[in-house]
């Protein structure tokens, strides 16, 4: 199963930026879906950034299109969302989650996929202060 840990957490005012990281191992497949999800106390998960590794196209959700950026370093196993421009509604745990991509052939299947994953990091708090 794979392993995985967020970091790149913390406060930031809005306007600012943060990067997350997760650090990936015990991949056993070819191809995976890995992304990003958010959960506010009391509210469902919700999914921030996809990644389909077999052709690295990306999926986003609307709120943060134009703002957030997912990449992967194969290299360094490593998975990060770049977020600018932060505000308020950004506010959350923020999760990193990967599952063999199976039937997926893109970023958008990832995000569908994902949601009903069972592997997920212990989470990364982003606090944005208005």
């Amino acid at each position: 199963q794979v392993q995985l840990v967020e970091s790149g957490g913390g406060s930031v005012q809005a306007g600012g930026s943060l990067r997350l990281s997760c650090a990936a191992s015990g991949f056993t497949g070819s191809t995976y879906c890995m992304g990003w999800f958010r959960q506010v106390l009391g509210k469902e998960r919700e999914g921030v950034a996809t990644i389909y590794t077999g052709d690295n196209k990306t999926w986003y959700a609307d709120a943060v299109k134009g703002r957030f950026t997912i990449a992967r370093d194969n290299a360094k196993n490593t998975l990060y969302l770049q977020m600018n421009s932060l505000n308020a509604e950004d506010t959350a745990m923020y999760y990193c989650a990967a599952a063999g991509a199976l039937y997926c052939r893109s970023a958008y299947c990832c995000s569908l996929r994902l949601s009903r994953a069972n592997n997920w990091g212990q989470g990364t708090q982003v606090t944005v202060s208005s």
